[in-house]
């Protein structure tokens, strides 16, 4: 089994990831996926150059940086899916970037690559609502395979550690955020309007692209900034 997981790991850091996690899920899952109680975590990371141009709203380079990135993101998860399934398990990897309106929730997905990502241990959810990890902060986009494959599970995440930090509230030109710490199972409508964020894009830059995002958030953030780092 050692070699295996070893053999994955190793797999998705060649196909593109920049760093990988394993954490269980089968709690935080409806009921027709819980069979499938492990989630593989794949981070890539983001161009610090694409996202230092970022000043107060979306570049062209930006949103065209994102998209190719989620495309990366599910040819990796799509290849993972593949690996696994041939050596005998069952695995559904979850869209990179996908929303699926509910009655509840217009803004909603088949499962929150966060959630994964927090259990395992890879990052915090930010006051932007954005994973931030230690190593880039919220400068990377995530993807997710859930598998009955038994993995090594890491120590989740429970808390935000943005602490005071208020760089990403103030700077969002959409007021979209409500400045409070994370705390795990918190609802993310206590984080973000995601209906203000959505429509503050749409109203101002659909010149850039459908499903724009504006970055300024992830720009804001100092934990990751290796230009703020340089200067301290």
């Amino acid at each position: 089994m050692e070699d295996k997981i070893r053999l994955l790991t190793d797999n998705m850091r060649n196909w593109g990831a920049s760093k990988t996690g394993f954490s269980y899920v089968s709690e935080q899952l409806p009921d027709e996926l819980r069979h499938l109680k492990s989630a593989v975590t794949v981070m890539v990371r983001l161009s610090d150059e694409i996202i230092d141009h970022i000043k107060d709203k979306p570049t062209h380079t930006y949103f065209h940086h994102y998209r190719t990135v989620n495309f990366l993101i599910d040819q990796i998860t799509l290849r993972t899916t593949q690996l696994l399934q041939d050596w005998g398990y069952h695995a559904l990897a979850v869209p990179a970037s996908q929303t699926i309106k509910t009655e509840e929730d217009r803004y909603t997905a088949l499962f929150q690559h966060k959630t994964a990502a927090t259990r395992a241990g890879l990052g915090w959810i930010g006051k932007s609502g954005l994973l931030v990890t230690p190593e880039f902060g919220p400068r990377i986009r995530l993807g997710t395979v859930l598998t009955d494959m038994e993995l090594p599970y890491g120590e989740p995440v429970e808390e935000s550690r943005c602490g005071e930090c208020m760089e990403c509230t103030k700077k969002c030109p959409a007021m979209a955020l409500q400045g409070i710490n994370w705390k795990a199972g918190m609802e993310r409508k206590l984080l973000v309007d995601a209906h203000a964020c959505s429509t503050h894009m749409h109203d101002r830059y659909r010149h850039i692209g459908r499903g724009s995002v504006c970055g300024i958030c992830i720009k804001s953030c100092p934990v990751g900034n290796r230009r703020i780092r340089r200067r301290q």
